[in-house]
């Protein structure tokens, strides 16, 4: 050990105290708003609902699914993209897609 210690000032430790206790704060408050900003900003991370049940035509199997504002489609595997209305979940239209 050192055979003569050096005297600690009281003001440098309430200092040092002070600012250990600011940024204690700061970190809390930051983390607040971190956790805060995540909420806001995921919250409608799920997207729009989507619709529980869709009636597909006789022989029909869906390959792909899209939605927009007030539709949403079914791409199937015989080559047909069903457009359904989203309020209704009626058929509104459907377009074959020919090859090339």
């Amino acid at each position: 050990m050192d055979e003569n210690p050096q005297p600690v000032d009281p003001a440098m430790v309430k200092y040092l105290r002070l600012l250990v206790t600011v940024l204690t704060a700061t970190m809390i408050l930051g983390f607040i708003v971190i956790v805060v900003l995540f909420v806001i900003r995921f919250s409608d991370a799920f997207g729009p609902k989507l619709p529980d049940t869709i009636t597909l035509p006789e022989g029909a199997k869906a390959s792909a699914f899209t939605q927009g504002g007030n539709w949403y489609a079914v791409v199937t595997t015989d080559d047909r993209i069903l457009i359904y209305d989203r309020d209704t979940n009626e058929l509104r239209k459907e377009i074959t897609i020919s090859p090339r």
